[in-house]
């Protein structure tokens, strides 16, 4: 299992550090125990993090309204909820 993914309540927690405004969604790779991600979206009235999570859910296979920011939301920093996929399956499908 990737060290950035745990489990929590049969749902996978991921740490995320975010880089808005980039060239196109994707997802870099790991640093420093965090899931490097970037969005073309800006940090500006939650746009950033809805790409964040529309990018997450779409990876994992589930409805963009079961990624959700727990933690950090005005951070780069951040802890994305995954409702409903086992941490060893989000580290499969993210990584």
């Amino acid at each position: 299992m990737a060290a950035y993914v745990t489990e929590r309540d049969g749902s996978a927690l991921v740490r995320v550090r975010l880089q808005p405004r980039s060239k196109r969604d994707e997802i870099v790779g790991e640093r420093e125990g965090a899931l490097l991600v970037r969005v073309s979206a800006p940090p500006v009235d939650g746009k950033a993090n809805a790409a964040l999570c529309r990018l997450l859910a779409k990876r994992a296979g589930i409805a963009a309204g079961r990624a959700s920011v727990v933690k950090g939301a005005s951070s780069r920093d951040k802890l994305v909820l995954l409702a409903g996929v086992p941490a060893a399956d989000a580290g499969e499908r993210l990584g």
